[in-house]
């Protein structure tokens, strides 16, 4: 089949899939075959569980401890993230071609869950670290950190590309990322311990940068320790092509094929969408300090809002092989913001004049409301991972090629100039509702009572993820690989993978014998 004029001619009959779309077009053979032993399943839980201590520990605490405890003020920062942002993007468009043309004994993407660890783990030690500097040289300190660790994740989050190579089975690729995302759930055990320890050190005098900064080596060594477990167990199966191969198709004509992949671009704005909660997210701890009074509240109601979550992983499989993973990504999006959108009309202390007023009835309002909130998190997390191997198919079945990181750069390139937008907007907005960080003679921090600045950070800690879940479940709606297109795309996939590996078998066999003569 002709690609271009087949593209065409299956977009133009795509309708809703009469059967289970995700196990369409495959072969008993290949749909019943499994790839992946229990020690692999174990080593990608593994690595994801490592990797979501490390982003959880940066996404929750480092804009809080920059701000408070090294002395930056929001601006400076917001401007710091903005340029470490586009800068990453730029490399983000390096690392991609490099990853993608990588070929060694080990495989092409497993060499990157230990090359970049020095990078990233120097860099989030630097950013938790509070040395006696001046101004400016906060600045520079600050922004080599945050360029440092940058670098390293573009090349280290090149391992969730393993989870689209592990095995050709498209049924056991959406059963292994949901256990990925599984295991993701428990990275955030450790994270909860911190408030607990922060509380426990204001209450005995101790400097919170300390306990920020012991907490960072625990995290950084704990990821490093995964990522090697993970080279040592886990293997690439699916057929690449050859570097003669490769280099018949050209840096210039792979983006131009991208520049025609719709599927790519949805996904882009919808992740650029997604991405919007990160603005109530990175002010969360604010929020919770400065409106509750306690760090420790916001994990009281974790340990109630996080449950679903053990439930919700492992059914998002059977929900995306139901309802397919596009149908499942409009839904969850849609009650989400929805659901968020009802929690901030009601308020985060119907019960009083203030939180403190009567505070167990609005830490379980909290966990209630946050729940329910947070009821789509993890299938959503599932679905845009199966979305993304869906694009990956597509850009293989349209050009011939599996370049999932040339895609993942493009993705990554619009995706974190809208992150820099995100982070420099974080930051922004507590400037914009007039926050001011204090402290006490010890470095104790004190919480800011002014009802403007309470009612604003509400605003951004529920209004934000509410916009976030809505547009996305919008964005998907232009999502085009789904029904009879996709059924059809996954049978001209697995015949061409057939092909591929049996003229490797014939062709490894032809050099055995000639060996032997």
């Amino acid at each position: 089949m002709d690609e271009t004029t087949g593209t065409a001619a299956l977009e133009k009959t795509q309708a809703p899939p009469a059967q289970s779309e995700d196990s369409a077009g495959q072969n008993d053979a290949v749909r019943k075959h499994r790839y992946l032993s229990p020690k692999e399943i174990f080593a990608m839980g593994a690595v994801a569980f490592g990797q979501k201590n490390l982003d959880e520990f940066c996404n929750a605490n480092l804009q809080f401890f920059i701000i408070q405890f090294f002395g930056l003020s929001p601006n400076a920062y917001a401007n710091i993230s903005l340029g470490a942002s586009i800068y990453d993007a730029l490399d983000d468009t390096l690392s991609g071609l490099i990853i993608d043309r990588t070929r060694t004994r080990w495989g092409r993407i497993k060499p990157y869950l230990i090359l970049p660890i020095p990078l990233w783990l120097i860099g989030t030690v630097m950013l938790f670290s509070a040395p006696a500097l001046s101004p400016a040289m906060k600045i520079v300190w600050v922004t080599f950190a945050t360029i440092l660790k940058g670098l390293g994740m573009s090349y280290f989050g090149a391992w969730t590309l393993m989870q689209y190579n592990v095995t050709p089975n498209y049924n056991e690729r959406v059963s292994a990322i949901a256990t990925v995302e599984f295991a993701r759930l428990f990275g955030t055990f450790l994270i909860s311990a911190l408030p607990f320890v922060l509380d426990i050190g204001r209450s005995n005098n101790v400097a919170e940068s300390t306990v920020y900064n012991g907490f960072s080596w625990v995290i950084v060594l704990l990821c490093a320790a995964t990522c090697i477990y993970g080279f040592r167990h886990m293997r690439e199966r699916i057929p690449l092509q050859s570097r003669e191969e490769m280099k018949e198709v050209g840096v210039f004509e792979s983006f131009k094929h991208l520049a025609k992949n719709r599927p790519m671009f949805i996904l882009i704005l919808g992740n650029f969408f997604n991405s919007f909660k990160s603005i109530g997210a990175g002010n969360e701890k604010f929020f919770w300090f400065n409106c509750t009074g306690k760090y420790s509240y916001a994990t009281i109601v974790s340990l109630f809002t996080g449950l679903p979550n053990y439930i919700m992983t492992p059914l998002s499989s059977k929900i995306i092989h139901k309802f397919g993973a596009r149908n499942t990504m409009i839904g969850a999006g849609l009650f989400g913001g929805i659901a968020y959108t009802l929690m901030y009309l009601i308020g985060y202390h119907p019960f009083g004049a203030t939180f403190q007023d009567n505070v167990i009835a609005h830490l379980v309002w909290m966990a209630f409301s946050l729940t329910v909130c947070g009821l789509p998190n993890r299938v959503i997390s599932v679905a845009l991972a199966v979305l993304s191997g869906d694009v990956f198919d597509y850009s293989e079945w349209k050009t011939g090629m599996r370049n999932e990181a040339i895609v993942t750069t493009i993705q990554n390139y619009f995706m974190k100039i809208g992150n820099s937008f995100n982070a420099w907007l974080t930051s922004m907005v507590l400037t914009w509702i007039g926050y001011q960080a204090l402290t006490d003679a010890e470095g104790i921090a004190i919480p800011n009572t002014d009802p403007g600045v309470q009612r604003g950070l509400w605003i951004i800690f529920a209004l934000a993820p509410a916009a976030a879940r809505l547009l996305t479940g919008i964005a998907f709606m232009f999502f085009n690989i789904h029904g009879k297109f996709k059924e059809q795309m996954l049978a001209d996939l697995e015949e061409r993978r057939k092909a591929a590996i049996e003229e490797l078998e014939e062709s490894e066999a032809e050099m055995e014998t000639d060996a032997a003569q």
